[in-house]
């Protein structure tokens, strides 16, 4: 049982239950099915060949409806296997999904670096989707046991000897299968994920700008750049398969001996060893189709084992300190008071946006010293930090939903009087009002409706709903004309002097670094 999903398949019990019994329904019409059809076909044949006489004295009505009973039987069971198995497996990927996620995430609050985004999507997509394979394979197994079981009480008919061989053929397809996934695999599924990996990675990374490329003609480019990637996949894709067919080739090769074995010791008429060898076909099918669950075995281990890691806490981690209602800023040696308001100054380059995201708790690079209420933000991480700062950082990123889920990300139970408050003082009041529904308006992705003033505008917004005792603003303004400037200097002043709210700002307009009343120059 793969770790992962022990307790999210529990929850899912009834239903891998019944889809289990759907499979055991489905591999017995299917063995039923050919065992009969073989049977009727050779006792047909013996009866035509016997006259007219022995024809008349020929049921064939009886088998008739069996098989067609049986051809139904196991197209409906077949069809609730796969129904149940998957949504099983979808259900319980479901959880498994939300538990990685918020695993992941309790790790980056605790200051641990998630890795390239690209990767990331690549590897947990992949992942996941492999564990969903063993989860409907489980399944699967219980209809290849179900048919086995029945083509040996067939093989019976035939004597004994039948019997063995095909138990003998049986054991030694699941005795070959692990033994040669083990051994050929694992090795060729890791570079496979690593590769497949690496190459989706680059790609999102590489497609990002996408208008940009197409602007400036920078496909070919993209693409030659990306063929190493796309070959060593190719490569790693390759060998995997190569490694496949062998065993999937070894489970043919087993099961025809075996099956010719049969004919060799078979004892009985003509009807029955047709019977007995049809139902061992049927049976051998979907236990040969297990070699596809040894193949995917490495594979799905190494899939759990980099889930596991990517979402694993820190066992050792210290529980964060708790800051003061209204802590102190420290910058470059300089400590800030409750309430200062603050320009972050200097020319492009300087790392005005590194040091105030530092600041935030979203990165570590910054070069000078910080401290929040005397303890620094790369020690303390992003959960700690976050109820002392708000920030609007410069890509005034927007999620896919309307104006009014993007305001309630600041804080829960924010009332729509209160919404309009904020966006007043952002200047985006009148943004809202002149969209057709409002504070209802779906906005699309990263608020693809709006404009880029107006984006950070509703940014702005939701910066001031958070209600932290410090607003850290990256280029507030930037994108306004000077009539909206000036309109959001005054009502962000006013708003500053009533709140009390501490303000790190970061700009080149010379009207908003006026809202300042002290200074710190980065090189």
């Amino acid at each position: 049982m793969i770790a992962l999903l022990q307790a999210p398949l529990a929850r899912q019990r009834g239903v891998l239950r019944a889809a289990m019994a759907c499979a055991i329904v489905a591999a017995l019409a299917g063995v039923g099915l050919l065992a009969t059809a073989g049977w009727f076909l050779a006792g047909a044949a013996l009866a035509g060949l016997g006259g007219p006489l022995a024809v008349t004295g020929f049921n064939y009505l009886l088998p008739s409806a069996g098989i067609r009973a049986a051809a139904i039987g196991r197209t409906a069971s077949r069809y609730g296997e796969r129904m149940l198995g998957h949504r099983a497996a979808l259900f319980a990927l479901a959880d498994v999904r939300a538990s990685l996620f918020a695993r992941i995430a309790q790790a980056a609050l605790s200051g641990r670096e998630a890795g390239r985004s690209g990767e990331m999507a690549a590897r947990f997509g992949r992942d996941v989707d492999l564990l969903e394979d063993a989860a409907i394979r489980r399944v699967s197994r219980v209809g290849a046991w179900a048919a086995a079981i029945v083509a040996l009480a067939c093989a019976l008919a035939l004597g004994v000897a039948a019997l063995i061989v095909l138990a003998a053929g049986l054991a030694a397809m699941r005795v070959a299968g692990p033994a040669m996934a083990t051994r050929l695999l694992p090795a060729r599924q890791a570079e496979r994920a690593r590769a497949h990996a690496a190459l989706a990675a680059d790609y999102a990374e590489m497609a990002a700008p996408a208008i940009d490329i197409a602007v400036y003609g920078l496909a070919p480019a993209l693409a030659e750049a990306l063929h190493e990637r796309a070959t060593a996949q190719c490569r790693a894709h390759h060998a995997v398969a190569q490694a496949e067919a062998w065993l999937a080739a070894v489970q043919a090769l087993i099961a025809a001996v075996t099956l010719a074995a049969i004919v060799l010791v078979a004892q009985g008429t003509a009807p029955l060893l047709a019977l007995a060898l049809l139902a061992a076909m049927a049976a051998l099918e979907p236990w040969s189709a297990l070699a596809t669950h040894d193949a995917n075995a490495p594979d799905t281990c190494l899939a759990q084992e980099r889930l596991e890691q990517a979402g694993a806490t820190l066992a050792t981690a210290q529980p964060a300190p708790v800051l003061a209602a209204r802590p102190t800023l420290t910058i470059a040696g300089k400590t800030l008071a409750p309430g200062a308001r603050v320009l972050i100054a200097g020319p492009s380059g300087a790392g005005k946006t590194r040091l105030v995201e530092t600041l935030a708790g979203l990165r570590d690079d910054a070069p000078q010293a910080l401290a929040i209420d005397g303890h620094d933000p790369r020690d303390l991480g992003l959960a700690a930090v976050r109820p002392a700062i708000a920030l609007m950082p410069q890509a005034a990123p927007l999620i896919a939903g309307t104006v009014a889920d993007n305001l309630a990300l600041a804080r829960p139970g924010i009332d729509r009087a209160v919404m309009q408050a904020a966006l007043h003082v952002a200047c985006a009041d009148d943004v809202v009002a002149a969209l057709p529904h409002g504070l209802d308006q779906w906005l699309g992705g990263d608020g693809a409706r709006l404009s880029g003033g107006q984006r950070r505008r509703i940014a702005l917004a939701r910066a001031l709903l958070s209600g932290r005792p410090w607003l850290v603003l990256d280029e507030p303004s930037e994108g306004l004309d000077l009539a909206t400037e000036a309109l959001l200097h005054q009502r962000l002043a006013a708003w500053l002097d009533q709140t009390g709210t501490g303000l790190l700002l970061v700009s080149h307009r010379p009207a908003m670094a006026t809202l300042a009343q002290q200074a710190i120059a980065l090189g």
